[in-house]
Parts: C-alpha cells; structure tokens; sequence
C-alpha cells in the first residue's frame, strides 16, 4: 500500500522541516506576487507545494515499471516498482509455485534489487493489504487538502517555518512588518536621515503620529507604491531604539520613547508582580469573595479577562501603588473598557466625569494598567480606598473615568511610616480630608513617601519574604482597632505601600501563620 509521507502526522510533528528548496519556494512566491504574506499564507503555500512534489515523485517513480500487487502475475524479467518499499525498482528473475494451504494456489516470484534479492507472492487471491488499492491512485478526494493539512498541525508547521524565516540561513532575505512577511529586497530604502526628520515631526506635533502622515515630509522613493512606502517606513521605525508603536482607534501610531510618562517607558517595581507560590487550595469561601471583591489586575478571582462587559460602568477600588503612580489596574472587570492586545501599548480619550475635560490615557498591556491619571486623582484630591468609576462615553473609543462625590469631611485613616533602622512600616491614625466614597478597610496615606521607597529597596536587596512582611504588619494594624482586629484587606492594601502583591498571596500569609486567628467576615486577631 501507498503511504505518502505529507499524509502522516509523524511526518509534521516530527520530521517536518524547512529545507532550502522550501526557502527558495518561498522566496519565489513572494518575488512575484510583490506584496507581503502572512505567516498562515506562507504556511500553507509551502505545504501545498510539498504535496505537488510528492505526487511529482511518485509518478516519476511509477513511471520506471509496473507496479507489484499481490493479486496480479508477472513475467521473468519483468520491472517492477514496489511503492511499500519505498519505490524500490527491481526485475523478476525467478518464479516457483507457493505452498500454502490458506491461500490456496499462487506463484513465489523472486525479485532482483541493486542490493539485494527479495521473494513476493503473485496470483494472490486471498486478501491481502497491498490488494486493496493499485498502489498507484493519485485520487485527491481521499487525500487530505494543504489546508486541512494546516488546520491539523498549524503549530508545528508554524514553529518550523518561523525558526526557518527567523534564524535559517537565508534569514536576512525575508522581513516580518505589522505580522507579515516580505522580502528584504522589496523594502524601500530608508536612511538615518529619514528617521530624524520623522522624529522630528512626532516632536512638533507632540503626539503619536501615523506613517501615512509622515511619508509627506519624509520623502521616500518616490518610484516605490505608497503602500510599501509605509511598510518600510514602519519596518525601519520599528528597528529603531528611539520610536515606540502605539496603538489608537485600531490604528498603528509612532511615538518617541522620550516622551512618553516615565510610568509608560517603564514599569515601576511597585506595580510589577513578582508571582509568589502559595497554596490556593486553602483560601476560604469567604476570603476568596474578598479576593473577587478586590478584582486586583494580578489576582486570581476567577472572573474571565474575556469576558465582555455587560454593564455600561465598573466600579474600581484605589490601592497604593495606583494611587501613588497615577495609574488605573488593567483587571477582568476593567479590561473590557479598553483596547484587547497581548503587548505594547494603546492610547485612548479619557472624560473627567466631574468636569468634562478630556486627557490621553496609556494602557501599558503587559503591565496591566492604565497611565496618565496622576493630575486628575491630584485635581480631585482622591485617597487610597476611594471609588473609582469607568463608563463608556457616548463618544467612541473614549472613556469617562469618575468618582463617588459626597460632601468633604475630616476622616480617620491609617498613616504609614517607614522606620528604616529596623526595617518596618509602622502606622498612627490620623484624619485626612476626603470628599469622595471610599472602602475604609483600605484608605491609608503615606506620610513621606519617600523613606518607603527606601524601605521597599532595603526589603528587596535583603530578601525578607512576604510572609515576615505579613507578620510584622499585622501588630501594627491591630494596635489601631479597639477590638483588636485587623480586616484582609487593610492588610492587602498596607503591603502593597512597600510591596505590589495580589490578594492570594497576603491571604494565604495570614491563614497560614499561627500567630494570627481567624475571626471570620474577613477579620483577623492576634493569637
């Protein structure tokens, strides 16, 4: 029987590989069709062009005799082309009656190869696999399609040609922009001079810029269509240090590195996670409700980041780390509000809900939040634990972002201090001005900032673990309640001044340490 190799999921998971010749294939298709492919375009040329040279080699090779089947008879110096064998070609040399009750009568014959001599049964009536096909059917309906083909084993087809366009040996040949693929040859030329006239368009302007709206000013061949113009604009901007993409209303933007909000270059360590191993399994229902409460942008509620939003508004509680940076979290709840990508960045219209005015806001993807709100919280005053909104504006692509207003009184609220001679936060109470809605299981302030910087990098360097940070702060906070308890969250939210960390991790530090007991509603005592 006929087996053909592109047929078989051994040949794709393990034997597939980008050869030269597919290398040159590609780099063929793509000279002539002079625009770019995607990675699944490519993919599926290639696999369509493996099959037309299989079928150009077995016919090639079928062509050389008759093919052997079991159930036919053949002449002493007859060729045949056995395709079991992979199309090994001999000449019968020999022929002899078989014995063998089960089959009944047929003739042995024996067949000369380059290297060996091989018996076969001829005449054979009986069933017998190789009788069931000739051996020979080059019917498509009963093969699978390159697309079909794809479908099945897109991921290693994929890693195989990604690794062959990326590191193979003719890897200088072919460019990837915007997620697809063209030859290096095809880009138009783009010089340092170019990219410092476009820098200085973005600079004058003083926002993200399209590479349509440069192209004027940056003046390339003009010989060369518009539209690879921009692809080579892009592919160069995207090579250089300088230039950061942008995402806004769908489309791909050029800013400078430079001037964007320190926040949005890089991630502060007070919002970056660094994940913590904890037992999850011993979380309780109720502290797990907390959890989902809190939807922290690094936690593990439960709820889907998919999930699309099915209320016109959310409502967010401010932590710390936001507060300090002027950031919003990229949660389950909030993510919905915002553009949906992996990385990079995205720019989006934000309304001050109270007075109308408009600002841009940076939602940094894979740091999982959004910049740019630092003056609006210092414009309205608003503390740790306050209430923050998110609505979808009337105007598309723009989001109004609120807060609970109420009349402004004096409130009692943890102030946090740093002694940095024995490396802990300590707290008073003390009454801040508020005039918003708040948790007031999470409002604290800093006194001076600063010192807890220092004291988050002196943590850090001598690798005191969460748990012993748990441990110290707990004391502090129940000195502060008459009944003597601290609630989940007042110890979440007094963590994350020196620490960023999700819910689970500083539940966990809580159940698991027996100097502290469960009261239950959240509530934790000193044993």
């Amino acid at each position: 029987m006929l087996q053909r190799q592109t047929q078989t999921a051994a040949f794709w998971r393990d034997q597939f590989e980008v050869t030269t010749d597919d290398l040159e294939f590609l780099y063929g298709l793509m000279l002539d069709a002079q625009s770019p492919k995607s990675l699944s375009e490519l993919a599926v040329a290639l696999v369509e062009e493996r099959l037309r040279r299989e079928n150009a080699t077995i016919e090639s090779e079928l062509a050389k005799g008759e093919v052997y089947i079991p159930k036919e008879t053949y002449q002493i110096g007859q060729t045949l082309v056995f395709p079991a064998l992979e199309f090994a070609v001999g000449e019968v040399v020999e022929e002899r009656p078989g014995h063998n009750p089960e089959h009944g009568d047929f003739t042995v014959i024996k067949v000369s190869f380059p290297d060996q001599e091989r018996e076969f049964a001829s005449g054979l009536q009986t069933e017998h696999r190789l009788n069931q096909t000739d051996g020979a059917a080059m019917d498509g309906d009963a093969l699978l399609s390159a697309e079909e083909i794809y479908d099945l084993y897109q991921q290693e087809i994929d890693d195989a040609l990604l690794y062959a366009l990326e590191e193979g040996e003719r890897s200088e040949d072919f460019v990837e922009v915007d997620g697809k693929w063209l030859l290096a040859d095809m880009l138009t030329e783009v010089h340092v001079g170019h990219l410092n006239i476009a820098e200085a368009l973005i600079e004058l302007q003083g926002r993200p810029l399209s590479t349509e709206e440069m192209l004027a000013d940056v003046e390339l061949d003009e010989n060369a269509p518009a539209a690879m113009q921009a692809i080579s604009l892009n592919h160069a901007l995207s090579q250089d240090q300088r230039f950061d993409p942008v995402t806004q209303d769908g489309r791909r933007l050029w800013y400078l590195k430079r001037l964007e909000p320190g926040v949005v270059a890089k991630t502060p360590p007070l919002l970056r996670y660094r994940p913590v191993n904890y037992n999850r399994s011993l979380l309780s229902v109720e502290l797990l409700q907390v959890e989902w409460e809190l939807d922290d942008e690094w936690g593990e509620s439960g709820l889907t980041s998919d999930a699309p939003s099915l209320t016109p508004g959310v409502s967010l509680t401010l932590i710390y780390p936001h507060r300090k940076y002027g950031t919003l979290p990229l949660s389950a709840r909030t993510r919905a509000f915002f553009p949906q990508q992996g990385g990079g960045l995205s720019l989006v219209t934000l309304v001050d809900g109270r007075w109308g005015a408009k600002f841009p806001g940076w939602v940094v993807h894979k740091g999982r939040y959004i910049a740019g709100l630092g003056k609006w919280m210092d414009d309205h005053k608003l503390p740790v634990g306050a209430y923050i909104t998110l609505e979808q504006a009337d105007e598309e692509d723009a989001i109004i972002v609120d807060y609970r207003t109420r009349r402004a009184k004096r409130e009692w609220a943890r102030i946090a201090s740093a002694d940095l001679d024995n490396m802990r936060l300590t707290f008073t109470m003390n009454k801040l001005q508020v005039a918003c809605e708040y948790d007031d299981t999470l409002i604290v302030s800093a006194g001076d900032a600063e010192p807890l910087d220092e004291l988050r990098i002196a943590l850090e360097r001598s690798g005191v673990t969460l748990d012993a940070i748990v441990e110290q702060i707990v004391p502090e906070l129940t000195k502060l309640n008459p009944q003597g308890m601290v609630h989940a969250k007042s110890v979440y939210s007094a963590v994350n001044m020196i620490r960023r960390m999700p819910p689970g991790p500083v539940f966990y530090a809580l159940i698991s340490n027996r100097k502290f007991r469960d009261m239950g509603g959240g509530f934790f005592a000193l044993a």
